[in-house]
Parts: structure tokens; C-alpha cells; sequence
């Protein structure tokens, strides 16, 4: 029986199309298990959820944790956040087919695409110039072509790009940069977590009407740090 066992281990690396972990289903049951089960019910966002191959997103030591209910670590200290909040984020942003979204916090790029299989035109910039470089090249090898990566200090946004129809910032801050603020289409909004240094921040979703913002607290959240040029 031992050697039963070694034997079929060894033909499942020998047959990796065989062996290979089923992704699909895995991807379907946390759009059910953890998405709508939790009140996620924008079409849109799930179907992307449904779509984006996460595990191809994540460290290849980590795909098999690619789909469970927790952020993951991608290396430099920063994360893949969880997929409950990535979903939440997206449908709490209301976007349309035609929109025009910038991303603050590129990381692995799985936002991003999730953003790029719902709106036209995403904008993505990442500040550690290793990880915005994997990222870009990830989502091109994908065919995610309405996608564009700058290394760069998201504080400032992408002014030449602006307005944007909607903003997605993916580390928390202790304010929201005006910059961003000032890049809003009319009617844009705006999704933040908001709080002290190191600590539980709010997700905050901002509205701009009429060059004024209304801001709501979302939930309390925990997100890693943003990070400017100018950081010691």
C-alpha cells in the first residue's frame, strides 16, 4: 500500500494537467461562500470576482491559500487583500462599463483587473518599483490591455489622466490627499480606509456633487500603510 501511494504521487508531477488544483471551482466557491453568503449582490463586481484568476496573483508558495477568506503576504510587506474586501471596495464604488477608475496601491495588480474587467479605462500606480513592474507585467500576459501601471507617489494622483469617475486607494492613510480629491469627476467617488497610524482605519467612501464631498463610514478595516517618496 506504501508503495501504492508513493507511486501515485510521483504520476500526479509526471501529469500535472491531471493533478493540477481545481482553481475554477475553488474561485466559484468563494464567490458564493464568501461573497454573496455576506451580502455582495452587484452583478458586475461578482462576475469579475468569478473571472480573475487570484491564485495567478499571489506567490507561487502561496496559491493554494490563493482563494480562502484572508489577506495574503506578495513580498516587501505588502499584501493581496482579502477577497471579501476587494469585493466590497468594488461594488461600494457603483461603476458603470464606460467609467475611468485610478487605482492608489497597485501591489499584486488584482484589483486592478478586477477593476479592468468592469470599467474601460484603469489607472494604477504603485510606489515600490519591483512590485509595479510585476504587477504591470502580470496584467499585460493576462490581456488586460485597458489597464496602465506608473511607479510613482500615489499621493499625487495622475493629474494629466484626470478626472477619474471613480478613485480606489488601497492602504491606509491618516487623511485623504486633496490631490485625489481634486482628480474626482463630478458625481466621482472616492473609497479610503481613514484612520491614526497603525491602527483599525474606517473605509470611508467619499461623493463628489456639485465640488462638494460627502463622506460615509463604511466599516472598520485594517489595511497596510501608505507609503510616500519622502517616507523615512
Amino acid at each position: 500500500m506504501f508503495g501504492r501511494c508513493i507511486l501515485f504521487v510521483l504520476l500526479c508531477f509526471s501529469l500535472p494537467v491531471g493533478c493540477q488544483p481545481d482553481y475554477d471551482g475553488r474561485r466559484e466557491r468563494m464567490v458564493n461562500g464568501q461573497l454573496i453568503a455576506r451580502g455582495i449582490e452587484d452583478k458586475a463586481t461578482l462576475k469579475a470576482m468569478g473571472k480573475v484568476p487570484r491564485h495567478l496573483f499571489v506567490p507561487a508558495v502561496a496559491q493554494q491559500k490563493a482563494y480562502i477568506d484572508a489577506p495574503l503576504n506578495i513580498g516587501l510587506g505588502q499584501t493581496i487583500s482579502q477577497p471579501y474586501i476587494v469585493a466590497f471596495m468594488t461594488e461600494q464604488l457603483n461603476l458603470k462599463p464606460g467609467d475611468r477608475v485610478l487605482e492608489i496601491g497597485t501591489g499584486s495588480g488584482y484589483q486592478a483587473a478586477v477593476l479592468a474587467e468592469i470599467v474601460s479605462e484603469v489607472y494604477t500606480i504603485e510606489i515600490l518599483d519591483s512590485l509595479g513592474k510585476q504587477a504591470e507585467n502580470r496584467l499585460k500576459s493576462l490581456g488586460y490591455d485597458n489597464v496602465q501601471v506608473r511607479i510613482g507617489d500615489g499621493y499625487k494622483g495622475w493629474p494629466e489622466m484626470a478626472p477619474f469617475d471613480a478613485i480606489i486607494i488601497t492602504a491606509g492613510i491618516d487623511h485623504i490627499p486633496q490631490p485625489l480629491i481634486d482628480q474626482l469627476a463630478e458625481n466621482g467617488r472616492l473609497i479610503v480606509p481613514v484612520g491614526p497610524k497603525r491602527n483599525t482605519r474606517e473605509l470611508t467612501l467619499l461623493k463628489k456633487r456639485k465640488g462638494k464631498i460627502k463622506k460615509r463610514y463604511l466599516m472598520p478595516v485594517v489595511f497596510v500603510e501608505f507609503q510616500r517618496e519622502n517616507d523615512e
